[in-house]
């Protein structure tokens, strides 16, 4: 579970900001949102963020993906650059390094990350753990001059010489070194305890036009998500579907199908290349059986709605999180849902999940009426600043002169009383006249 995450310097981020997953003080709805990872601990389940379009929701996960990627996939030359801005908006804001600070809970012991960088290599890497007091179990640091990494181990870190050496190799200087541990053949429980909290327990960043179907589909068929769970989500949203049917099927493969697979699918261009090297892809058809009377009929998932499809790809979602521990990353969370259906979302996540959490970015505003269903710990707002750059806050922070128990946060939000609303002018246009 994630405790915090701050980003410093990272596309509209300038000033440091931090999301935080610790619950404050209230006892409200406790049973629902606050989990119990460690003696002491008090972690929230949720946190959704509001904001303007362009304010900053989306970097936000966007941030936390790019870490996951960076240490999941690293880069396999040193003279690669990362795909990452800093703050463009100053000067002195690109000239200055990025900085990640990402405290997070695996197998109950508290971990804190922290990596600084630029777009050429690391600068530096620090982790911690807390087992229970604080040690530290490595701290790296890169020699430019040489485009050198120099890694140093925790005194209750046992590695071998030889095992040093290696991961030292394997760390290129534009690699992390949980990156370099991957390419690296030794065992250190601390590294990859790391290591699977960021590919077994962080999802990637789902965005509105991030296709999971086949991934789900395919997760029913390895047994991965039990049918019947999902079929069950998909009754209780009302969408009228009584039975899954999923089938492989061989594609050949084509430029269309490598352009669908790394733009639309997200799949790495890694990977795309060796599906295109061995000429064929095993890919999915999912069929959905709709009960009309005492008639079934069977529908290809393409040909249903975008909102059918939608909750299709979050059925499995659900399915995946309540019977497990892991982290999603959801950007525009209303895309394609209905308002009663989003809702039925949340409250279905926060009812049924025991150990697992949410991020979402939402301009769904209404769901803030829902002031019985929620905490005000979890929301959370990005605005732009006047220099550009992105602050966030939490409703929490705001004191009973702006918001007391009794008032409507939806009210306030709308007329600009917590801020993260567009600024906007009048109708009127001065056009210039288009040229003869």
């Amino acid at each position: 579970m994630i405790i915090k995450f701050s980003i410093r310097n990272y596309r509209s981020i300038k000033n440091k900001i931090t999301l935080s997953f610790e619950a404050d003080t209230t006892k409200e709805l406790e049973e629902y949102y606050v989990i119990h990872p460690k003696n002491g601990m008090r972690l929230l389940k949720i946190g959704i963020i509001y904001g303007a379009n362009a304010s900053g929701k989306t970097t936000i996960l966007q941030a936390l993906n790019f870490l996951r990627n960076l240490i999941l996939e690293p880069l396999e030359r040193k003279t690669e650059n990362f795909s990452f801005e800093p703050f463009l908006f100053d000067n002195e804001s690109r000239s200055k390094n990025t900085f990640f600070v990402l405290e997070f809970i695996q197998k109950k012991i508290k971990y804190r990350y922290e990596l600084e960088l630029n777009k050429n290599a690391v600068i530096q890497e620090k982790l911690f753990n807390h087992n229970p007091n604080k040690a530290l179990v490595f701290e790296r640091k890169t020699n430019f001059s040489k485009q050198f990494t120099e890694i140093s181990f925790g005194t209750k870190i046992k590695i071998k010489k030889e095992s040093r050496d290696a991961l030292i190799g394997n760390t290129l200087w534009n690699n992390t070194v949980l990156g370099g541990y991957l390419k690296t053949n030794f065992e250190s429980k601390e590294l990859q305890d790391a290591i699977d909290w960021f590919e077994k327990k962080l999802g990637g960043i789902i965005e509105p036009k991030t296709n999971l179907i086949s991934i789900i589909s395919e997760h029913i068929l390895n047994g991965k998500i039990n049918k019947e769970n999902i079929i069950e989500i998909l009754k209780k949203a009302d969408f009228g579907i009584s039975d899954i049917f999923v089938k492989n099927e061989n594609v050949e493969i084509n430029e269309k199908i490598i352009s669908l697979l790394v733009k639309e699918a997200g799949i790495p261009y890694q990977k795309v290349k060796k599906i295109k090297k061995d000429r064929n892809l095993e890919t999915t058809e999912t069929l959905l059986q709709h009960s009309v009377g005492y008639v079934n009929y069977l529908l290809p998932i393409d040909e249903e709605s975008a909102g059918t499809r939608r909750y299709y790809e979050f059925s499995g979602l659900l399915s995946l999180i309540i019977s497990g521990k892991k982290i999603l990353l959801i950007d525009e969370l209303e895309s394609s849902l209905h308002p009663d259906l989003i809702k039925h979302f949340l409250l279905t996540f926060l009812v049924n999940a025991k150990e697992s959490q949410l991020i979402t970015t939402t301009h769904f505003r209404e769901l803030l009426l829902e002031k019985e269903i929620l905490r005000n710990d979890v929301i959370w707002f990005t605005e732009k600043k006047e220099d550009g750059s992105t602050d966030l806050f939490s409703l929490a922070d705001f004191d009973s002169s702006v918001i007391r128990n009794t008032s409507s946060i939806y009210n306030a939000y709308k007329i600009g009383k917590l801020g993260a609303v567009p600024n906007l002018n009048d109708y009127y246009l001065d056009l210039a006249d288009a040229e003869a």
